[in-house]
């Protein structure tokens, strides 16, 4: 047993043990040199002066006090301005180091959350989230098929990378110019047109490393990512969508772009198993988010995987669903809040609500965009509670963008519930009782 110890030992409280020997060492050296002062100052004849550099004419106790006092005050400014030093490179020119400390600590203390989606969505969660807490896992949707992402998909059969790039940003902990740099797209070339660099970046690493799932974590690793970006399954799935006229439509990217309501999607294949780490995230989390995010092309295709709806059944989590504060044209139109959480459990097995609360927008008579199309999502009706789901409706809007929802506003929110409500759903869960 002794001699397991050492391999037991946490990194931390190695490091704890080498800094005690470094200290302990240090008033060893320091006994040494006062020891060789003392014998000299006693054997030695010494000038005048020297009994006044060395204050002999105040008490010896006084003397001891003082030299105490000064030693302190050296080690503490020599301990504040090593941490700034070691700091620097993680801190934010606005932040003091108690700031810097404090939040990390904070972050790191915050709960485990889990937000499952895709597109823009998906991203503005995150933002606002990983400021909040550092246990976040993404958990991305891949039926992805236009654009960039579509173009990689068929001529080098990856994974989409669009929506991966878009969350590792979003939980960057690096400098705007390798956000920009990640983001980037190509304007020119036949070959380059079109693409994101951050695209193209996961994909020459999913070839250096040997698979996609091993690009996108050493990809995490190159921009400081504050929590992991998981695939909801790594089989190679097209969406289709069957529309109110019986017409089926193949392909996330030509879904939206029908004029015909949308009756339901699926995956081919059919109940593609679920990644194996995003069920585990999901068991082992406190909060779990789904949404914001394309109801059709970007929430539901996660939620199609084999598993992922019992196990978010059998989470002892929070479960919140995120409702988008505006409609989506060809995906939407129309919608309130019950329509889209009809929507979802139409979708799902046995038709059951997994989800403990709604959380929607309340601010209105914001400016939407000209086309009249796109309308404010509200609560059409329904006031209390959906498919036994509460609603709470908070400002979580982006005034300057009313489409969308506020990174901020949004987290804030959800951490708030999660502070609220979130020990009362894990005892019900324990012991059966209703939330």
């Amino acid at each position: 047993m002794l001699r397991s110890l050492p391999k037991l030992m946490r990194p931390g409280m190695e490091l704890k043990r080498w800094i005690l020997l470094g200290l302990v060492g240090m008033v060893l050296a320091s006994l040494g040199v006062a020891y060789v002062f003392v014998h000299f100052y006693r054997v030695q004849p010494l000038p005048e002066v020297a009994g006044v550099l060395t204050l002999q004419f105040i008490e010896r106790p006084v003397r001891g006090a003082m030299f105490i006092i000064v030693g302190v005050a050296a080690i503490a400014v020599a301990l504040l301005k090593l941490g700034q030093s070691i700091l620097r490179p993680f801190q934010r020119s606005e932040e003091s180091v108690v700031d810097t400390i404090y939040n990390y600590r904070s972050r790191q203390r915050g709960p485990r959350t889990v937000v499952i989606g895709g597109g823009t969505g998906l991203s503005v969660a995150l933002r606002g989230l990983k400021e909040r807490t550092s246990n976040l896992t993404a958990i991305v949707t891949v039926a992805d098929d236009g654009g960039s992402s579509g173009r990689l998909r068929r001529e080098l059969g990856v994974l989409p990378p669009g929506d991966f790039r878009n969350c590792l940003v979003a939980l960057a902990d690096v400098p705007p110019l390798l956000e920009n740099l990640f983001q980037y797209r190509f304007n020119h070339g036949s070959a380059l047109e079109g693409h994101s660099f951050g695209n193209l970046f996961i994909v020459a690493m999913s070839e250096v490393t040997g698979n996609f799932e091993s690009a996108i974590r050493e990809s995490s690793r190159v921009l400081a990512v504050r929590g992991q970006v998981l695939p909801s399954t790594i089989s190679h799935v097209t969406l289709f969508a069957e529309l109110e006229d019986d017409v089926t439509v193949q392909g996330e990217s030509n879904i939206s772009a029908s004029s015909h309501r949308i009756r339901r999607v699926f995956l081919q294949p059919e109940r593609p198993p679920a990644y194996p780490d995003a069920l585990r995230a999901i068991a082992d989390a406190d909060l779990i988010v789904v949404g914001p995010g394309s109801l059709y092309t970007s929430i539901l295709p996660n939620l199609l995987a084999d598993g992922m709806c019992e196990a978010l059944m059998a989470s002892r989590a929070l479960r919140v669903y995120v409702c988008n504060v505006a409609t989506q044209p060809g995906e939407t139109d129309g919608y309130g809040i019950a329509d889209h959480m009809e929507a979802l459990c139409r979708h799902l097995p046995n038709q059951r609500n997994p989800f403990h609360l709604i959380l929607a927008n309340n601010l209105t008579g914001l400016p939407m965009p000209a086309s009249g199309r796109v309308l404010p999502v509200g609560p059409n009706g329904h006031a209390g509670a959906i498919s036994g789901a509460a609603i709470v409706l908070a400002n979580v809007v982006d005034e300057n963008n009313p489409v969308r929802h506020d990174s901020n506003k949004l987290a804030e929110m959800l951490l708030r519930l999660y502070a609220e409500r979130g020990l009362a759903v894990g005892q019900s869960v324990r012991t059966g009782a209703p939330v």
